[in-house]
């Protein structure tokens, strides 16, 4: 599976450009090698096809971000509950934001996600 490819648009989703560019941030800055990280995230597409995954693409994201968070949490960069609390606090933000405005976490909510 490749993601959607549009020259145009590379992301269809904010969300896709920020969760690439955190992956690249974390190996900038030491980690994890991007040659690791590269070898789990096949593994995690081959799993997806395997189980009958989305072949076209629209999937390729969701895949990413669920292979990062088993990634961090298999290396104790980040801990299994702590990034649970972390998505819940995202989603709390942004069912309370009002429409249009920027969706905003409130850090305070959140300790110890990423170590």
């Amino acid at each position: 599976m490749r993601p959607p490819t549009d020259p145009e648009q590379p992301f269809t989703e904010p969300w896709h450009a920020e969760l690439f560019a955190t992956t690249h941030a974390l190996a900038r800055a030491g980690a994890f090698t991007w040659a690791d990280w590269t070898e789990t995230f096949v593994e995690a597409l081959a799993d997806d096809a395997a189980a009958g995954g989305a072949t076209d693409g629209s999937t390729y994201y969701e895949v990413w971000l669920g292979a990062l968070e088993r990634f961090l949490v298999a290396r104790g960069l980040a801990g299994s509950a702590a990034l649970d609390e972390l998505k819940q606090a995202w989603t709390d933000a942004y069912l309370t934001t009002p429409h249009g405005a920027p969706v905003e976490l409130d850090a305070g909510r959140v300790t110890g996600a990423i170590s």
